[in-house]
Formats: structure tokens, C-alpha cells, sequence
């Protein structure tokens, strides 16, 4: 077992990842980017989910920094980073996340780049502009294409308390990230509670149903695709996302049983597909 790989109960494994990062800062405006850091070897970015931190990516950091030098800023308005400028769109977002990559890295330092949902969106637009220097573009449980899909209600946690507001972080779960309830563990309830408490910018102000389709006709670098099956933002038509994908000759991943947030939920998978093992 490689040293960055957590262990012990889900706060004991959280609070390792974080002992054995390298944390940074980049500019974001007039604020700050939080960025963390494990490994080394070939770069590769990961950009965590809406309403997320960095802790998205729990089950694949160590897996990941075994091979390679993996980077995992928490977003604007995110976790720890600062809010964005009040001006910024999307594009705007994009190109403080692709400063703070070339910060860390130097300008032109070949990575490959992963995005997660809301960060799938973020990671095209960053292609899309900054991809000169992106090897590979993966993306994970993609919205903003501008296809079907079923609404996903989710429940407020804002004014409960205690063993409320853990049942109810549990019933978002189910509704949105995670397909097999048996599987929101401690660990997945540690993770969704930090990140809720410390979101504070909501995606939807910058993006729109297309904003992804939008981007990816400017991406140039080899792109594929990862989704669950049960992804709850693909219903009711997974097959029209990965036809949609396929049509760009985009290689395509959907991974049995698991819902959106498939990284957490089947990171064996995934950690093989982005170590380039094959589906």
C-alpha cells in the first residue's frame, strides 16, 4: 500500500490524505485557490464536483499519486478557495483554474486533466482555452450537453442539526450521487457534510443546459468519457450521452451499477481507466 492511500476509519483516512498533501495557494482575483498535492511523476488535475472540495476524489488519490503527480484544487467559492470575482462566467472560471495550473506546473508542462461533474464542465472549458498543454481530457458524469433529463430534487440541510441533517445529506446522496444506498457509508456522510458546509458558490450561476456542448467543439485533445450506470443526471437516457460522446470519437467508459458519483462508488474502475489500464 502506497503512502498516500488512506487508511483507518473515514475521518482518520480524510485527515491522512490531508497530512501527506502538499498544499498551495494561486491567485483568484483579489483572494486565493486552495490546491493539494500527492506523488510524483506525469501531472494529472482533478477538478472535484459542485457544492465539492477536493475530498471528491478520496478513493483515487492514492491510487492515482502511486503513478502519478496528482493536483486537486478545490474550485472557487469552493472548500477552501476563495469566491471568484462577482464578474466571472464560466469562461472567466475556466481561465483562473488554468493560471493556478500553470502556476503550479510552469507554462507548458504537459498533464493530463480529469473533471467531475461540474468540474467536467469546468476541465472542457479549460481544454477548450488552455489546452495547449492537456495530453488527455477525461471527464466524468458530464452534464450541460443539453439533453433529457429527469429533475433531481434534493433536500435543504441548512437548518437541521444533528442526526437531521445526517439523514438528510444521506437522502441526497441517494438522490444524486450515489446508486446503491448500502454504499453511503461514514466516509461518503464525512465527505458530503465538510463539502456542504464550506460551499459557497453555486454552479448554476455560471452554467446553462449546454454549457458543456458548447465548449467541446474547441477541445483538441484525446477525450474520453466515464459514467455510472444508475448516473441519477443521465436518466432517462444514459445511451443518447454516450452516443452523443461516441460521435466525437470520444472513448467511453460506463461503469455497472454505479450512480454520478462514480469515482467514489466504483473508484477501481476509474482508477484504472485514468491510469490508462484499459476499461
Amino acid at each position: 500500500m502506497d503512502s498516500f492511500t488512506p487508511k483507518g476509519p473515514p475521518e482518520g483516512r480524510l485527515a491522512h490524505l490531508a497530512a501527506t498533501a502538499t498544499r498551495a495557494e494561486t491567485p483568484l482575483g483579489a483572494g486565493r485557490m486552495a490546491w493539494h498535492e500527492w506523488g510524483a511523476g506525469p501531472p494529472l488535475v482533478l477538478l472535484h464536483g459542485g457544492a465539492g472540495s477536493w475530498r471528491h476524489w478520496a478513493r483515487n488519490i492514492g491510487p492515482l499519486a502511486a503513478r502519478h503527480r496528482v493536483l486537486a484544487p478545490d474550485l472557487p467559492g469552493l472548500g477552501e478557495s476563495d469566491l471568484p470575482p462577482p464578474e466571472a462566467d464560466l469562461w472567466g472560471i475556466a481561465a483562473l483554474v488554468a493560471a493556478g495550473i500553470a502556476a503550479r506546473l510552469g507554462p507548458g508542462t504537459p498533464h493530463r486533466l480529469a473533471g467531475f461533474s461540474f468540474g467536467a464542465i469546468i476541465a472542457g472549458h479549460v481544454a477548450a482555452r488552455h489546452g495547449e498543454a492537456v495530453t488527455q481530457l477525461t471527464l466524468l458524469g458530464a452534464g450541460g450537453l443539453g439533453l433529457p433529463r429527469q429533475p433531481t430534487p434534493l433536500l435543504s440541510v441548512r437548518d437541521r442539526l444533528g442526526e437531521d441533517r445526517t439523514a438528510a445529506h444521506r437522502e441526497n446522496l441517494a438522490r444524486l450521487m450515489i446508486a446503491d444506498p448500502a454504499r453511503i457509508d461514514a466516509e461518503a456522510l464525512a465527505i458530503q457534510a465538510w463539502n456542504s458546509d464550506h460551499a459557497r458558490f453555486p454552479s448554476r450561476r455560471v452554467t446553462t443546459p449546454t454549457s458543456l456542448r458548447d465548449a467541446l467543439g474547441e477541445v483538441r485533445p484525446p477525450l474520453s468519457v466515464i459514467y455510472g450506470e444508475r448516473d441519477a443526471i443521465t436518466l432517462p437516457d444514459l445511451a443518447s450521452r454516450i452516443a452523443f460522446f461516441q460521435a466525437r470519437g470520444a472513448e467511453t467508459l460506463v461503469v455497472p451499477g454505479a450512480g454520478h458519483w462514480v469515482a467514489f462508488e466504483a473508484p477501481d474502475p476509474v482508477n484504472a481507466a485514468l491510469l490508462g489500464e484499459g476499461n
